[in-house]
């Protein structure tokens, strides 16, 4: 990786890190999905931030974003 692309995803990181605080580890797969041209599906409790890192992320590398909204009824 080139110095300027490590620069560019540092400056990401620390973006997104400004609104999302301990989701690290969450950011840099997202990260890495992004770069490899993959999907993410982000699980977990309501309010833990998933959409908010998300949007976030989103509004710092200026992309689009959809969302689903999966409900217990929707489940198999």
């Amino acid at each position: 990786m080139t110095d300027d692309i490590r620069s560019q995803l540092a400056q990401v990181r620390t973006e997104v890190g400004k609104a999302v605080v301990g989701q690290e580890e969450a950011v840099e797969g997202l990260v890495i999905a992004l770069l490899s041209g993959g999907h993410v599906l982000l699980e977990g409790v309501p309010g833990t931030a998933k959409t908010l890192l998300v949007r976030t992320l989103s509004h710092a590398l200026d992309l689009d974003t959809k969302r689903v909204q999966f409900t217990p009824d929707l489940m198999p």
